[in-house]
Formats: C-alpha cells, structure tokens, sequence
C-alpha cells in the first residue's frame, strides 16, 4: 500500500520528463480561469443595450417604441434594458436563453425580419413565442424587479391593485395581463391575448 501510495505521489510531482503535475496543474487552472473569465465578459457584452440595438432590425423597430414606455423614462430614473427583459439573471437559464438566442440571429442572418414590413409580418410570431416563454418560467424577469409581495396596493390605483389581488389569487404571472407594456400589441392578436 505504502509503495502505491509513494507512485501515485511519483506520478503527481514529475508526470513528465520536463514539467512537474503541479506545475501543469497550475497552468491549467490558470488558463481556465482566463478563458472562463474572457468567456464571461464576451457573455455579458451581448447583454448590453447597444449589442441588442447594434442590428437596425431592433434599432429601427422595437427600440423606437421601448423608448416611449417607462421602463425607458420615469420618474425614478431606473431603466430597464432589452437584457433585463430577455435574459434570465441566474447562468443556467442564461445559457438556454443564449442558446435559444441563437436561432433569432440565424433569422437575421437569412433576412427573415430584415425589413420593416418583414419584420411586422412575423411581428405576432414572434411576440407569441415570447409569451409563451415567460408564461412558462412565470415572467422570471419580470420578477427581478417586480413581485407581489412587493407591491403597495395602498399606494396603486384602485382598478390595479383589484386587478393584482385576482391575479395572485388565481395564480397569473405578469405577461397574462401586460402584453405591450414595452412594445407595441402586434396586429392579428388572438382576442384573449388582448
């Protein structure tokens, strides 16, 4: 036992010729942290409102009605961007959202919305793929700022707050009642939808 301990330890200090395993190790474990760390910086990059922005299919289309709604300007100064919206906060789901990201720039790449008329002939498919995404993880972003147990309904008009308790009441998310609350209401709506 004592001599497979002392081969393993053998093994460990001098796997090769030239370089010791803790020195390879070491190197290792520094180059992950580098490519980790530039991995996470490239991530967060596409995170930002100018990378969302930076395709004129979302500069000239859904920026410019973001821009009139008050996740953009109020009175408290605090803005949400496109990623705060689209991009789950915790790495898990990030990585899905990227992934699924991914099929939306294949789509620019083939021109599918390059256009503004193209762009509103898919405007409804593509705002009901979005519902239906935050329908199904309960308006996660949403919540990142806003809950129900946050919520003064002391302080909200009286039809909101009677328009919350039903919600919460009958288990709703944000997305069941706030369609459009950053973007337009896309034309051809389903009348539940609205």
């Amino acid at each position: 036992m004592a001599s497979r301990i002392k081969q393993l330890w053998t093994a460990l200090r001098l796997p090769s010729a030239k370089h010791s395993m803790f020195g390879l190790l070491t190197v290792g474990f520094l180059t992950g942290v580098f490519f980790w760390g530039g991995f996470n910086t490239a991530l967060e990059a596409t995170n930002t409102m100018e990378f969302c922005i930076s395709c004129h299919e979302m500069r000239d289309n859904v920026y410019q009605e973001y821009k009139k709604t008050i996740h953009y300007t109020n009175r408290t100064g605090v803005r949400a961007v496109c990623s705060d919206c689209h991009v789950p906060k915790d790495w898990t789901h990030k990585m899905v959202r990227k992934v699924q990201a991914s099929a939306e720039v294949w789509g620019k790449l083939m021109g599918t919305i390059d256009t503004r008329e193209k762009f509103e002939a898919n405007r409804l498919r593509l705002a009901e793929h979005e519902w239906a995404r935050m329908k199904a993880n309960d308006s996660r972003e949403c919540r990142n700022c806003h809950s129900f147990d946050g919520m003064d309904t002391e302080k909200q008009k009286v039809r909101g707050a009677k328009m919350h308790k039903i919600a919460q009441d009958d288990k709703q998310t944000c997305i069941d009642c706030h369609k459009g609350i950053a973007h337009q209401k896309p034309k051809g709506m389903k009348e539940e939808d609205e």
